[in-house]
């Protein structure tokens, strides 16, 4: 399709990519990605949408996204230590977009410091408290990149709930100290929790216990020893005895409650929440089904694309959405780097991938490449499109 500038059809194109991992943001890939194109289409109608899939960035792309304001709170991070950590607020302050990972992400371990048994979610129930407190009636939450499997009992201290050990004391933080706990006192909670809705952005679908749950899949990533494994694994057992007698949730086997170390359970038991695929939720607060409507080409990516891609990825999410609404549109994804099986995305919806790293080079060099990288496999994908219409 040519464009013309008086009068003739002009092509619609839609940038809708997310982060690139250490390197560029969503908003910053789109712009790349729009100079590329904008070089060899000047007069096309572009719209640039910055993605996520409810893991790291989520919360800058909305807030990019929806014209939203960063947050700044102190808080605690998993291993009881004070720290900054960042939320979004958007649609004139009525959603919080979350990131656990801000308060209580792998990050803040090391192979020196990480233990599982006495790691907190505390600080992201502080997040919570917060958003709260500014007026959110909406709480997006993203759980990927946890340090933590206290089961959110953590998040839920913090929210005023009382976790009692059999001498009516508090327990201390941690996924070790739920096999202490005799009693669960809701009575103290942030009043306000009842007003609000949380999403659980996650497309983790393990239970909380037992060999696909959260201690046995996710714990030793976060420091876990095989013993340590079935010790926390019991805990978390214990804790969701008490949960089902003391809060009527039967959460146990439910999937997705394993997600974040537990996290999942709590915030289901706890809070007014329900789970999602994060991608579809971006999907949703970004309108991006609406702007692909009439969109001739939409443009995705992220830092990598593989066969992994396809389970609840922003790619295939944003494919899938394309498609759905839009099924002439061309859909192409570009990546940092191209992984196996990527065969396996084009019946998803992605008519194309590309990879913006022009040849073999160190990873750090590739990096700081990035802007300059996209620009130019956009330029070359844009005249590829002009030369076959």
């Amino acid at each position: 399709m040519e464009i013309c500038s008086k009068g003739g059809i002009v092509m619609k194109i839609v940038l809708a990519p997310d982060s690139y991992k250490n390197s560029l943001t969503a908003k910053e890939v789109a712009q790349a990605m729009r100079k590329g194109f904008e070089k060899v289409y000047p007069d096309a109608e572009y719209v640039n949408v910055p993605m996520a899939d409810g893991g790291e960035g989520t919360v800058q792309s909305l807030v990019d996204a929806k014209h939203g304001q960063i947050v700044t709170e102190e808080v605690v991070n998993p291993l009881g230590n004070k720290t900054e950590a960042h939320y979004g607020l958007i649609n004139k302050g009525n959603v919080a977009v979350i990131e656990m990972a801000e308060a209580s992400g792998i990050q803040f371990i090391n192979q020196f410091t990480q233990n599982p048994y006495i790691t907190t979610t505390f600080g992201t129930g502080e997040l919570i408290k917060s958003a709260i407190e500014h007026g959110a009636k909406t709480i997006i939450i993203g759980i990927g990149g946890s340090a933590t499997n206290d089961g959110g009992a953590g998040m839920a201290q913090a929210l005023g709930a009382h976790l009692l050990d059999a001498n009516g004391e508090e327990l201390q933080y941690g996924g070790a100290m739920l096999k202490k706990l005799t009693k669960i006192d809701t009575s103290e909670m942030l009043p306000e929790l009842d007003d609000v809705k949380i999403i659980i952005a996650s497309d983790v679908t393990n239970p909380l216990t037992g060999p696909n749950g959260a201690s046995h899949v996710f714990g030793p990533q976060k420091g876990a020893n095989s013993e340590m494994v079935e010790f926390l694994d019991e805990a978390l057992s214990h804790y969701a005895d008490i949960l089902k007698r003391d809060l009527n949730q039967d959460l146990e086997n439910v999937p997705g409650s394993g997600a974040a170390g537990g996290l999942g359970a709590g915030l289901l038991a706890f809070t007014n929440s329900q789970m999602r695929s994060g991608v579809e939720i971006v999907v949703d607060y970004t309108d991006l089904k609406e702007k692909v409507k009439n969109a001739d080409v939409v443009v995705t990516g992220e830092g990598q694309i593989d066969f992994q891609t396809k389970f609840g990825k922003t790619p295939i999410g944003v494919a899938k959405a394309t498609k759905e609404i839009n099924p002439n549109a061309t859909v192409i994804a570009i990546a940092g780097s191209v992984g196996e099986k990527i065969s396996e995305l084009y019946p998803l919806g992605i008519d194309a991938i590309f990879t913006c790293v022009p040849g073999v080079e160190e990873l750090s060099k590739a990096i700081q490449d990035t802007d300059k990288n996209l620009q130019q496999v956009s330029e070359n994908i844009a005249r590829l499109i002009k030369n076959t219409n």
